[in-house]
């Protein structure tokens, strides 16, 4: 007789089975699919900076059009351009003046006659030497370095506060994605909270710090930061026009009293030149505007 033989269900070997620490996707495709997430990431944030900055400017254009009788909305834009280049400020910063600033009496030669005089801001603090005070590019990167220096790092970044929001203005030693991900920033963030304290604010981990959501913090921890120490920038009549942070690649254990005088006096100093640049150097780029645009119409 013949050896009785049951066909038994073959069983896989460990080898065969599935394992659940295998990735669902192949590594290139895995890593294809984070790049055009990153992608995605940064082309939303760039429409949003677009989109603020452009409604800011039609605003603007769509005032001078009305105001001067010009004949469209470029000629307008032209004008606010030209006026923004000759005063060295950003474009989108004049245009935001135009709106919110009240207009010239109709037919005046002068939009903003009787203006006091106010005495630039002694910069001696942000030990930078001889710095050109009307270049907003020029003194706003000096503060950001004098920060670098003071607290031993090469990332940084500087905001001023725009219609209530953060936005980005000087950075250095960061990612792309970062600068993107902070271009306007009203959250719950180190430097968001150091504005509605008005003191400095330290985060010595940021990989433990309860202050920041999931994604805010990897967006901070892929940028290399591991800590971080923001400086509001206060006027002198205690307003806070922007925010100096500091980025780390280490954990902090914190400042000396020192470092956070040196720090003060720094965001104290460039508080103070913000409220002399709005009050002088943008309120000259407005009369400039007007006489541009009264001659314009000629």
């Amino acid at each position: 007789m013949g050896d009785n033989v049951t066909n038994m269900p073959s069983v896989p070997s460990p080898d065969d089975r599935p394992s659940s620490r295998q990735p669902l996707l192949p590594a290139d495709e895995s890593e294809q699919l984070r790049e055009t997430a990153k992608r995605l990431r940064e082309q939303v944030s760039e429409l949003e900076v677009q989109a603020r900055t452009r409604t800011r400017i039609a605003l603007a254009e769509g005032v001078l059009v009305e105001r001067y009788r010009l004949a469209n909305p470029e000629a307008a834009f032209s004008l606010l351009r030209q006026a923004s280049q000759r005063a060295n400020i950003k474009l989108h910063q004049l245009a935001a003046a135009v709106a919110r600033t009240p207009g010239p009496v109709p037919g005046a030669r002068v939009w903003l006659g009787g203006r006091a005089s106010h005495p630039i801001p002694d910069l001696a603090a942000l030990g930078a030497g001889t710095l050109d005070a009307a270049n907003q590019g020029e003194v706003l990167g000096a503060a950001l370095q004098r920060v670098l220096a003071v607290t031993g790092t090469d990332m940084g970044d500087l905001q001023l506060v725009e219609d209530g929001v953060l936005r980005m203005t000087k950075h250095a030693g960061l990612s792309r994605q970062f600068t993107d991900y902070f271009a306007f920033v009203d959250g719950n963030t180190a430097c968001a909270r150091a504005a509605a304290a008005r003191h400095q604010v330290t985060v010595k981990e940021v990989a433990s710090s309860a202050g920041f959501d999931d994604e805010t913090r990897q967006v901070i921890l892929s940028a290399g930061s591991r800590a971080c120490h923001s400086i509001p920038l206060v006027d002198d009549e205690g307003s806070v026009l922007g925010v100096i942070s500091s980025h780390h690649a280490r954990p902090l254990l914190g400042f000396t009293q020192a470092q956070l005088r040196a720090l003060e006096a720094t965001g104290r100093t460039i508080g103070s030149w913000i409220n002399w640049h709005q009050r002088t150097v943008l309120l000259d780029a407005l009369e400039d505007l007007h006489q541009l645009a009264l001659n314009a119409r000629r």
